[in-house]
């Protein structure tokens, strides 16, 4: 597999645009990067498909800290008033602050892995 010459990284013959001169061996991600693309040209960097499959795995990532701020903003605006939901919701609200930062940490390693995975 040929190497670019501006990220020194080794793709496929599709991921590489064509030309001679500056254009010479580089591949898509520098290509757009750098603005060396011409008008009518399209980067092929990112598929429908990729984006999504992309866009996926930061959700999957970040989910559960957007559903802990939005159970703390819950909880201070509404929930503390109840009064056996809120003992509940309280206790929920602090195991997850305790455990998402772990899982997190821990999951950090497979979340790079399917990223390297599915980027070009």
């Amino acid at each position: 597999m040929p190497t670019c010459r501006m990220c020194t990284q080794n793709y496929p013959n599709s991921q590489f645009i064509s030309g001679n001169g500056p254009r010479y061996q580089v591949c898509v991600r520098c290509a757009t990067e750098n603005d060396m693309l011409a008008e009518g040209e399209q980067s092929n960097l990112y598929s429908d498909e990729l984006a999504k499959s992309r866009s996926a795995l930061f959700a999957r990532r970040y989910r559960p800290w957007a559903f802990l701020g939005a159970g703390w903003i819950l909880y201070l605006s509404f929930g503390s008033g109840i009064e056996l939901w809120s003992d509940l919701l309280l206790t929920a609200l602090v195991i997850g602050s305790l455990a998402t930062p772990v899982l997190h940490f821990l999951s950090k390693t497979k979340f790079r892995a399917e990223l390297a995975r599915i980027t070009p």
